[in-house]
């Protein structure tokens, strides 16, 4: 039998549960934002997050690379610290209005839980002086868990390199399947 204290207890401990059912589920039906697949990852969805990730920024429309993002993400790119949509938008704007031809290889790094490490490479044509760079990176990624990234962490270097030192040669757009990795290039 249980005293009043044992059934106030339980009473208090179910009704706290409920709200933050109801809670929980009133923020689900608000975010109908998700981006499968969601954490935590394992090898095959963190390469399919990172194969996604590669294929929007090879489209380069900044409202499409936007939308992997939460509203509120934070990113340090280099040395530039950006937050929200918004700013990541401009941010890429920018970025591909100076860096024409732009393509892009990402790798998988490392994964646990909701995080995945990423190391990428790019080349692309600088529209002030037509020179072509290689840029190589590594990147930090946190997700919520609607598989939205709220964070974003990269380091990146440039390369300067000639017209006959390009590796990335496909046509703008997605790497085509059959087009070698970083690791297959020895990148």
């Amino acid at each position: 039998m249980l005293t009043a204290r044992q059934t106030s207890s339980s009473i208090r401990w179910k009704l706290h549960h409920l709200r933050h059912n109801i809670e929980v589920r009133a923020q689900s039906s608000m975010t109908s934002e998700i981006r499968p697949p969601l954490p935590p990852f394992d090898e095959p969805s963190a390469t399919q997050k990172v194969r996604m990730a590669e294929d929007a920024w090879n489209s380069r429309d900044p409202e499409r690379v936007s939308l992997a993002y939460t509203p509120d993400s934070r990113w340090r790119n280099r040395s530039e610290f950006l937050t929200g949509r918004k700013e990541i938008k401009q941010f890429l704007k920018t970025k591909w209005d100076l860096e024409t031809e732009y393509r892009l290889i990402k790798e998988v790094w490392a994964w646990q839980d909701n995080r995945i490490a990423v190391r990428f490479a790019y080349e692309s044509k600088r529209n002030a002086d037509g020179h072509w760079l290689r840029s190589y990176g590594n990147e930090n990624w946190e997700f919520d868990e609607h598989g939205l990234m709220k964070l974003r962490i990269a380091s990146i270097n440039d390369l300067l390199i000639s017209e006959d030192e390009r590796k990335f040669r496909w046509p703008l757009g997605r790497r085509p399947d059959d087009h070698p990795g970083l690791s297959d290039l020895g990148l």
